[in-house]
């Protein structure tokens, strides 16, 4: 599949080099020259220098016989213009658009073919915000992802010492939980990936990633943790887009409090957040946070646009008593020198909007996708279809399924019903299928094992 990539920036560049990896023929435009001689040095792609949305650089960039643009670059207006041009003079079958603007975003029917042709809308702030209000809802978890419209959860934990299922094998989850189903997908242990089997023995600091319908996730929770309180006091660090945008949601549930270093940017939020108590200063202040008890908050978002803001006042406020720290970072680097430490848990946007625009991507039909381990490993929401005869996965048990080495299916929802991917499932006709891939490069095997042969009609 040939793609153009509008915008060389961290979102830009982090999405080249993932579908790079997949052997997808990637084109990147940027204006900065030198930001893509960096990136066509150290990835397999092409580049164009020029203006994203002029049709003369799109035309050098093949947008003639490209099949899907994803337009990321800083400027929505340079991105619909892009997704418009593509429309009117190459016909590119599918425009993927990052909208920034709630403006825009609020006009009904805005983004239709007749008006403004863009056939899937990214917006990183609104799916960083999701994921934090889920991260806020299980206190604990490490990672929380949502399937089938929300039925089904992934959710990941660091077992701690003393929870009831550590130093014990994964069977005795079962036994332990007769009424709550769950199945463990993978296994992470002091940085390499563990295929759980029903003797496999969780350890204090195992990484588990465990699936489980929505209504068992607190129950599954409590057996890698003592199960925590829920949260009540949040404090924000950041007023920009995602940390107003983030108070504004959650503000009926926890008391929030908001920190904003620009003074103009603090009046204006106090009077929009009428359920937040806005705090002008700088949260790398450690007076400040102490005057604002910060031992008595539950979690502390810190969400500026500043990675060095974000990593010293969350070490500072873990080291001063926050139960959970969440960090938002768009260093790559960053995030693994950080994640696991004092901080709890790093959230890099250019992941969240990579697991939006993979299930565009994929040759199955994926409802789905979720980026796992900084784009490591990846859990995949797959659709069956076809019959016995034209699929390799309708009409046989879980058990008798080629799934290529480190994959696991955790999960197959039919209809309303959830079932655990236990060996005796019958996958039918339209079962949605989750599965967890410790590594990506099996993607296309999977693929292959979802696509239906060419007798069915």
């Amino acid at each position: 599949m040939k793609i153009l990539i509008l915008g060389a920036g961290q979102v830009g560049g982090t999405l080249a080099e993932s579908l790079a990896q997949e052997a997808f023929d990637i084109t990147l435009v940027d204006v900065d020259g030198t930001r893509l001689q960096e990136l066509g040095m150290r990835l397999d792609i092409q580049t164009i220098e020029g203006s994203a949305s002029h049709p003369d650089v799109l035309r050098r960039a093949g947008a003639d016989d490209a099949e899907m643009l994803i337009a990321v670059t800083s400027s929505d207006e340079i991105n619909m213009v892009a997704c418009q041009v593509c429309y009117s003079m190459f016909r590119t079958p599918m425009k993927i658009a990052r909208i920034r603007s709630s403006a825009y975003m609020e006009k009904e029917g805005f983004f239709h073919k007749n008006h403004m042709p863009i056939d899937r809308l990214i917006n990183p702030e609104a799916v960083v915000t999701s994921q934090i209000h889920e991260l806020l809802s299980h206190p604990g978890a490490l990672d929380v992802a949502d399937f089938a419209n929300g039925r089904v959860q992934l959710v990941a934990m660091r077992a701690v010492d003393g929870g009831p299922l550590v130093g014990h094998a994964l069977s005795f989850l079962r036994e332990d939980m007769p009424n709550a189903d769950t199945r463990v997908a993978a296994i992470f242990r002091r940085g390499q990936s563990i295929v759980p089997q029903g003797s496999t023995v969780i350890e204090a600091d195992d990484e588990v990633f465990f699936i489980a319908a929505r209504e068992h996730i607190n129950n599954v929770m409590a057996e890698l943790r003592r199960a925590e309180q829920p949260y009540r006091r949040v404090m924000i660090v950041g007023g920009g887009n995602i940390g107003a945008k983030l108070a504004s949601e959650i503000d009926q549930e926890y008391g929030i409090k908001l920190v904003e270093v620009s003074h103009d940017r603090a009046r204006w939020l106090a009077e929009h957040l009428h359920n937040t108590v806005v705090i002008h200063g700088n949260a790398t202040d450690r007076e400040l946070l102490l005057e604002e008890n910060i031992e008595q908050c539950d979690a502390f978002c810190a969400l500026t646009n500043d990675d060095e803001v974000n990593i010293m006042s969350s070490l500072m406020a873990k080291r001063l008593g926050v139960r959970q720290v969440i960090t938002l970072i768009t260093k790559p680097a960053y995030v693994d020198l950080v994640q696991g430490g004092e901080i709890d848990v790093a959230i890099s946007p250019q992941q969240a909007t990579t697991g939006s625009v993979l299930s565009h991507v994929r040759k199955a039909d994926v409802a789905r996708v979720h980026s796992l381990r900084r784009g490591a490993a990846e859990a995949m929401e797959a659709i069956a279809h076809g019959d016995i005869s034209s699929s390799h996965v309708v009409g046989r048990r879980i058990s008798e399924l080629k799934l290529p080495p480190g994959v696991t299916i955790g999960a197959v929802v039919r209809g309303e019903d959830v079932m655990i991917a236990h060996s005796d499932v019958i996958i039918a006709s339209d079962d949605h299928v989750i599965l967890f891939l410790i590594d990506k490069s099996k993607v296309p095997a999977v693929e292959r094992l979802f696509q239906v042969s060419m007798n069915f009609i």
